[in-house]
């Protein structure tokens, strides 16, 4: 085919001009020798980065998938199964086993699902993309520091589509940075059926992120029928002291407890359950960029130790947003005058905030929710979102 012969060069070429800019990072001859003639680039991990569950995926469904009971009972029973391994863990990095376990449950469903694609091949594949280029030759360098180290040989570099490797799915930057040899063989073997390098290596990053000893990630919380949805962003941080006195509560109706600083979250808009938030959170969310999974990890590891499952039932009427829809949102909402910072599909922060601002415009819930309501709204057509009288 035409089309995949012309993509099939360029990327041959991107290889080349690679080699002198891995050779500029100190990347070795004799490595790029080794392993630049089996690049190969993989369409199937450029369309699956296009659509990551974590940011693609309504997040009631995203957790189904991530905390289901057959999860938590496998959790709980790793966690019998390997007692000394996370006494150890908790005694050198003071991070919960649940929390590990959790992480380990959503990366790799506790080591059986690790991953089988080529991780030069995949992160090769994404950096010639070009959507996030960048990010992903750093990681590729970054793999072939590994492999020149003498940590794993390419043939056994194995992981995710996206290049994650492991047990608990360590991007490259992430094992050079903060990888440990746990069972003190003098190897950090991350790959190796026993997990005990992988899961110290997921703490040891939790706590050079900042991960506070004895306090919690978050947790489902009361809100009072007049709050201002508005204030549910986690960029809005407050004290707990503050929150309470707007009216947050537990979620049993019982008074706000804890001290210390935390923001709202109403991930699925006001008619969802909201979420207090605390600084472990966004220690959760340097392993993986989206409140869905940190929410879910949070979730699990509660789950894990005994906690209840959530109170507040999800919105799920709400009809999810395709691809497309999202774009369109983020195009008519630019055109109305609130930038989104891009037209990706992706509703991160920037596309949450110019949805607020609109919302605040048409005197509606500023939640920062993308909704089909909306979305028709937007289009000048719905009566779905008529302004409050």
């Amino acid at each position: 085919m035409p089309e995949q012969d012309a993509r099939d060069k360029a990327f041959t070429r991107w290889v080349r001009d690679f080699r002198f800019r891995a050779m500029a990072e100190g990347i070795s001859v004799e490595t790029l020798d080794a392993v630049g003639p089996t690049f190969r680039f993989l369409p199937e991990v450029v369309a699956r980065d296009r659509t990551q569950p974590e940011f693609t995926t309504p997040i009631w469904e995203y957790l189904d998938r991530a905390v289901t009971g057959k999860r938590i009972a496998e959790g709980r029973a790793v966690l019998m199964r390997h007692t000394d391994l996370f006494d150890r863990i908790e005694a050198e990095f003071c991070v919960p086993r649940a929390v590990v376990a959790a992480i380990w449950g959503l990366e790799s469903a506790f080591g059986t699902c690790r991953g089988d694609i080529a991780t030069l091949n995949a992160l090769a594949s994404l950096a010639f993309d070009g959507r996030r280029g960048a990010l992903f030759e750093a990681q590729l360098v970054a793999a072939l520091r590994i492999v020149e180290a003498g940590d794993i040989p390419a043939s056994r570099m194995v992981g995710s589509w996206a290049g994650a490797m492991g047990h608990t799915q360590f991007m490259p930057t992430s094992y050079l940075d903060r990888a440990v040899d746990f069972d003190g063989d003098g190897r950090r073997d991350i790959w190796s059926d026993d997990p005990a390098d992988a899961l110290g290596s997921a703490a040891n990053y939790l706590r050079q992120s900042g991960w506070r000893p004895g306090e919690g990630w978050g947790r489902e919380v009361f809100l009072p029928e007049n709050f201002d949805a508005g204030l549910g962003a986690p960029e809005d941080r407050r004290e707990v002291s503050a929150w309470a006195r707007l009216g947050v509560k537990e979620i049993s109706g019982a008074p706000l407890r804890g001290e210390g600083g935390g923001s709202v979250l109403l991930p699925a808009g006001h008619q969802g359950p909201a979420f207090l938030l605390l600084n472990n959170f966004r220690v959760i969310r340097t392993y993986n960029a989206a409140d869905a999974y940190a929410i879910a990890v949070g979730h699990l590891a509660d789950r894990l130790g005994g906690g209840p499952a959530l109170t507040t039932a999800w919105p799920r009427h709400e009809r999810p947003l395709s691809l497309n829809d999202r774009r369109e949102l983020q195009q008519r909402l630019s055109a109305a005058g609130f930038d989104t910072g891009g037209v990706d599909g992706l509703t991160g922060p920037n596309t949450r905030s110019a949805i607020r601002n609109y919302q605040r415009r048409e005197g509606l819930p500023a939640d920062g929710f993308a909704s089909a309501a909306l979305l028709d709204r937007l289009r000048g057509g719905a009566t779905a979102l008529p302004r409050p009288r």
